[in-house]
């Protein structure tokens, strides 16, 4: 007789002739030293679950293991990344990529309605505890979330350095000050004596670690540098501010800002990299319609995707909080030149 009933444990322990414990132990790949199953006889619970094309049922499965094995993704960004040079797809890739290494399915978090043009993890319809698991990703970290997920015990990590939120962050980040250090160091050698910061330089951790490295460099070079923020000031401004200053080397935080900078030079018949030279400190988190061949770093953003689901799997077995930060590799680039003598000027 044909019947469309779904296969149980129960079933496939009577064809292959053992217990339900012995398919429940064969199923859940239980080899210790506690358990004995003879090869043989977890051979044939096997073949019997190949020819029956037997399907564990998750909810059983999760109640054995206590874990289903999906991980959560949680972006702040309101539109959630697709395009290939979007700043956040090398992490959804690198994410994707380990997650699928070790068996576990992803959950992307986007129902959190949105407070103002930010979302939030927490909210009346919030499904984080579906995961077994959560990575976040985001530029800014709600500071909240985050304390609410340390005092839930919550496991999470943040693809990005944080601070202390009522505790210690589990995280992985890109390590900037040795990065940005590096650049001053290289234009220092080229002999650039008037260096630029250009960005914010604070708020967020990612650009307060950016402006930290770039303030240690110049302490110990011993050069000259000024601050130019860039909020509601366009390219133009930021350039007269540059040449008021003689510098000849800015380092700009956001490399879709030194786009805008190298193209207004290029208006203005200002030689990029001869008259001054441009340093992008990592990726543009803006869309940019003209490419430039920066001088800079890569932030391994795809390697950071990746170890923050190791390093979450590693917190869901034994606990903990990790932190990590992975260096960031040197761009050759073309924006950066020896600095003209004083009479070559």
């Amino acid at each position: 007789m044909v019947t469309n009933r779904r296969l149980t444990q129960q079933d496939i322990a009577r064809m292959a002739g053992v217990s339900q414990t012995t398919v429940s132990l064969v199923l859940n790949n239980r080899s210790d030293a506690d358990v004995r199953i003879a090869p043989e006889t977890r051979e044939r619970v096997l073949r019997v679950i190949r020819e029956t094309g037997y399907v564990a049922d998750p909810v059983a499965r999760r109640l054995a293991e206590r874990r289903n094995r999906i991980l959560g993704v949680f972006t702040y960004e309101a539109v959630f990344p697709t395009a290939s040079a979007d700043f956040y797809h090398p992490f959804l890739v690198g994410i994707e990529e380990c997650a699928e290494e070790i068996g576990c399915d992803l959950l992307l978090f986007t129902s959190a309605k949105a407070s103002g043009e930010r979302r939030r993890i927490f909210n009346a319809d919030s499904r984080i505890r579906l995961a077994d698991g959560c990575v976040l990703l985001g530029r800014r970290v709600d500071r909240d979330d985050l304390a609410r997920l340390l005092t839930e015990n919550i496991p999470f990590v943040s693809v990005g350095r944080r601070d202390d939120a009522g505790g210690p962050v589990p995280y992985v980040g890109a390590d900037y000050p040795p990065a940005v250090r590096a650049l001053v160091e290289r234009a220092y050698g080229l002999g650039h004596r008037r260096l630029a910061y250009v960005g914010a330089g604070t708020g967020a951790e990612s650009p307060a670690d950016r402006m930290r490295g770039f303030r240690e460099a110049v302490a110990a070079v011993g050069t000259e540098w000024i601050h130019v923020p860039v909020a509601d000031r366009g390219p133009g401004d930021v350039l007269d501010d540059l040449a008021a200053a003689g510098v000849t080397a800015a380092f700009v935080e956001e490399s879709a800002d030194g786009v805008a900078i190298v193209q207004a030079a290029r208006e203005r018949g200002v030689d990029v990299p001869g008259e001054l030279s441009i340093l992008a400190l990592g990726a543009p988190t803006r869309p940019v319609h003209v490419e430039i061949d920066f001088t800079g770093f890569r932030i391994p953003r795809r390697e950071m995707g990746r170890r923050a689901v190791e390093l979450l799997a590693q917190v869901l077995e034994r606990g903990g909080t990790p932190q990590e930060l992975l260096p960031c590799e040197f761009v050759e680039g073309s924006t950066l030149a020896p600095a003209r003598s004083e009479e070559g000027r």
